[in-house]
Protein backbone atom coordinates (compact mmCIF):
# COMPACT_ATOMS: atom_id res chain seq x y z
CA UNK A 1 0.00 0.00 0.00
CA UNK A 2 1.39 3.60 -0.93
CA UNK A 3 -0.59 6.29 0.42
CA UNK A 4 -0.15 10.07 -1.19
CA UNK A 5 -0.70 13.30 0.30
CA UNK A 6 -2.42 16.30 -1.47
CA UNK A 7 -3.01 19.52 0.30
CA UNK A 8 -6.09 21.62 -0.92
CA UNK A 9 -4.23 25.17 -0.66
CA UNK A 10 -7.53 27.10 -0.88
CA UNK A 11 -8.83 25.74 2.24
CA UNK A 12 -5.90 24.16 4.00
CA UNK A 13 -7.53 20.49 3.96
CA UNK A 14 -5.27 17.00 3.23
CA UNK A 15 -6.50 15.05 0.97
CA UNK A 16 -5.24 11.27 0.41
CA UNK A 17 -4.74 8.53 -2.61
CA UNK A 18 -3.94 5.41 -1.15
CA UNK A 19 -3.22 2.87 -4.00
CA UNK A 20 -2.89 -0.98 -3.96
CA UNK A 21 0.08 -1.51 -5.16
CA UNK A 22 -0.54 -4.80 -6.51
CA UNK A 23 -3.85 -4.59 -8.17
CA UNK A 24 -3.34 -0.56 -9.48
CA UNK A 25 -6.76 0.43 -7.16
CA UNK A 26 -6.78 4.05 -6.12
CA UNK A 27 -9.06 5.18 -3.03
CA UNK A 28 -8.99 8.74 -2.06
CA UNK A 29 -10.03 10.31 1.16
CA UNK A 30 -11.42 13.98 0.86
CA UNK A 31 -11.49 15.00 -2.70
CA UNK A 32 -10.97 18.83 -1.51
CA UNK A 33 -10.03 19.77 -4.96
CA UNK A 34 -8.94 17.69 -7.97
CA UNK A 35 -5.61 18.96 -9.16
CA UNK A 36 -3.76 18.33 -12.17
CA UNK A 37 -0.86 16.53 -10.10
CA UNK A 38 -3.16 14.19 -8.95
CA UNK A 39 -4.62 13.33 -12.64
CA UNK A 40 -0.87 12.88 -13.62
CA UNK A 41 -0.62 10.63 -10.67
CA UNK A 42 -3.26 8.47 -11.40
CA UNK A 43 -2.61 8.31 -15.75
CA UNK A 44 1.31 8.01 -15.47
CA UNK A 45 1.26 5.22 -12.58
CA UNK A 46 -1.65 3.32 -14.20
CA UNK A 47 -3.99 4.25 -10.75
CA UNK A 48 -7.55 2.99 -11.52
CA UNK A 49 -9.60 5.50 -9.10
CA UNK A 50 -12.33 3.33 -7.73
CA UNK A 51 -13.68 5.04 -4.58
CA UNK A 52 -13.90 7.75 -2.63
CA UNK A 53 -14.25 8.21 0.80
CA UNK A 54 -15.79 11.03 2.83
CA UNK A 55 -15.00 11.78 6.20
CA UNK A 56 -17.86 14.84 6.67
CA UNK A 57 -19.57 16.85 4.54
CA UNK A 58 -17.60 20.01 4.64
CA UNK A 59 -16.49 21.93 1.63
CA UNK A 60 -13.03 21.65 1.87
CA UNK A 61 -13.06 18.27 1.85
CA UNK A 62 -15.59 17.34 -0.70
CA UNK A 63 -15.56 20.66 -3.24
CA UNK A 64 -13.34 18.42 -5.55
CA UNK A 65 -15.88 15.43 -5.93
CA UNK A 66 -18.24 16.59 -8.62
CA UNK A 67 -15.00 17.43 -10.95
CA UNK A 68 -13.52 13.53 -9.71
CA UNK A 69 -16.41 12.30 -11.04
CA UNK A 70 -16.39 13.93 -14.27
CA UNK A 71 -13.28 11.94 -15.26
CA UNK A 72 -13.29 8.97 -12.96
CA UNK A 73 -16.17 6.28 -12.52
CA UNK A 74 -15.78 6.04 -8.53
CA UNK A 75 -17.90 4.96 -5.72
CA UNK A 76 -18.74 7.57 -2.87
CA UNK A 77 -18.69 6.61 0.58
CA UNK A 78 -20.30 9.13 3.09
CA UNK A 79 -22.42 8.73 6.30
CA UNK A 80 -24.52 10.94 3.99
CA UNK A 81 -27.39 9.62 1.50
CA UNK A 82 -26.21 12.57 -0.80
CA UNK A 83 -23.52 14.75 -1.25
CA UNK A 84 -23.58 18.13 -3.03
CA UNK A 85 -26.77 16.39 -5.12
CA UNK A 86 -24.69 13.26 -5.59
CA UNK A 87 -25.90 10.09 -4.22
CA UNK A 88 -23.31 7.73 -2.37
CA UNK A 89 -23.69 4.57 -0.86
CA UNK A 90 -24.39 5.70 2.47
CA UNK A 91 -22.64 3.87 5.14
CA UNK A 92 -23.55 3.89 9.07
CA UNK A 93 -22.06 2.35 12.48
CA UNK A 94 -19.13 0.15 12.30
CA UNK A 95 -17.76 -1.91 8.91
CA UNK A 96 -15.83 -3.24 6.44
CA UNK A 97 -15.51 -2.49 3.20
CA UNK A 98 -13.26 -4.19 0.08
CA UNK A 99 -12.01 -1.66 -2.20
CA UNK A 100 -9.72 -2.89 -4.65
CA UNK A 101 -7.75 -6.03 -2.74
CA UNK A 102 -7.63 -2.97 0.20
CA UNK A 103 -9.91 -3.79 3.32
CA UNK A 104 -11.63 -0.61 4.70
CA UNK A 105 -12.31 -0.37 8.18
CA UNK A 106 -14.93 2.39 9.18
CA UNK A 107 -16.42 4.08 12.39
CA UNK A 108 -18.35 6.99 13.20
CA UNK A 109 -17.08 9.80 15.21
CA UNK A 110 -19.70 12.83 15.78
CA UNK A 111 -18.65 15.66 17.38
CA UNK A 112 -17.27 17.79 14.90
CA UNK A 113 -19.77 17.31 12.68
CA UNK A 114 -22.52 14.55 12.86
CA UNK A 115 -21.67 12.74 10.02
CA UNK A 116 -17.87 12.33 11.28
CA UNK A 117 -16.43 9.11 9.97
CA UNK A 118 -12.67 7.50 10.67
CA UNK A 119 -11.87 5.49 8.27
CA UNK A 120 -8.91 2.51 9.03
CA UNK A 121 -6.52 1.21 6.30
CA UNK A 122 -4.12 -1.32 7.74
CA UNK A 123 -2.02 0.67 10.67
CA UNK A 124 -3.35 4.36 9.28
CA UNK A 125 -6.37 6.26 10.39
CA UNK A 126 -7.91 9.01 7.84
CA UNK A 127 -9.45 11.22 10.52
CA UNK A 128 -11.03 14.26 8.77
CA UNK A 129 -11.55 16.99 11.07
CA UNK A 130 -12.17 14.67 14.48
CA UNK A 131 -8.65 14.74 15.22
CA UNK A 132 -5.19 16.28 14.38
CA UNK A 133 -1.47 16.63 15.48
CA UNK A 134 -2.74 18.23 18.73
CA UNK A 135 -5.59 19.62 18.08
CA UNK A 136 -9.56 18.21 18.21
CA UNK A 137 -12.50 19.16 15.46
CA UNK A 138 -14.15 22.56 16.28
CA UNK A 139 -17.64 22.03 17.72
CA UNK A 140 -20.67 24.44 18.38
CA UNK A 141 -21.10 23.24 21.72
CA UNK A 142 -20.07 21.85 25.34
CA UNK A 143 -22.31 18.65 24.59
CA UNK A 144 -20.74 18.03 20.91
CA UNK A 145 -17.12 18.74 22.75
CA UNK A 146 -17.93 15.72 25.02
CA UNK A 147 -19.66 13.61 22.63
CA UNK A 148 -16.43 14.14 20.45
CA UNK A 149 -13.42 13.38 23.61
CA UNK A 150 -15.70 10.41 23.98
CA UNK A 151 -15.37 9.41 20.52
CA UNK A 152 -11.83 9.95 20.48
CA UNK A 153 -11.39 8.19 23.64
CA UNK A 154 -13.23 5.00 23.00
CA UNK A 155 -12.18 4.38 19.37
CA UNK A 156 -8.55 5.95 18.46
CA UNK A 157 -6.74 6.32 21.65
CA UNK A 158 -7.88 2.63 21.96
CA UNK A 159 -5.85 1.26 19.18
CA UNK A 160 -2.41 0.14 18.94
CA UNK A 161 0.12 3.16 19.89
CA UNK A 162 1.73 2.85 16.14
CA UNK A 163 -1.78 3.40 14.15
CA UNK A 164 -0.59 6.69 12.11
CA UNK A 165 -3.07 9.40 12.05
CA UNK A 166 -3.80 11.26 8.47
CA UNK A 167 -6.02 13.96 9.63
CA UNK A 168 -8.33 16.70 7.41
CA UNK A 169 -5.78 19.49 8.24
CA UNK A 170 -2.15 19.83 9.58
CA UNK A 171 0.75 16.97 9.64
CA UNK A 172 0.29 13.77 10.47
CA UNK A 173 0.32 11.96 13.94
CA UNK A 174 -0.05 9.00 15.92
CA UNK A 175 -2.11 7.54 18.94
CA UNK A 176 0.75 7.64 20.98
CA UNK A 177 1.54 11.32 20.05
CA UNK A 178 -2.02 12.36 20.96
CA UNK A 179 -1.63 10.26 23.45
CA UNK A 180 0.72 11.86 25.30
CA UNK A 181 0.52 15.45 23.87
CA UNK A 182 -3.17 16.28 22.88
CA UNK A 183 -4.18 18.25 25.70
CA UNK A 184 -7.45 18.97 24.05
CA UNK A 185 -8.35 15.03 25.46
Amino acid sequence: MKIYFHMNIESFSNCYVIVNEETKAAIIVDPGKLTKEMVNQFEDNGYKPEAVLITHNHPGHIRGLKTLLKIYDVTVYAAESEIQGIETIMIGGEGTLNIGGLEVSYFPVPGHTPDSMVYKIGSVLFTGDVIGAGIIGETNSNYSKMILKRGIEQKILTLNEDTTIMPGHGPLTSVAAERSFNIDI
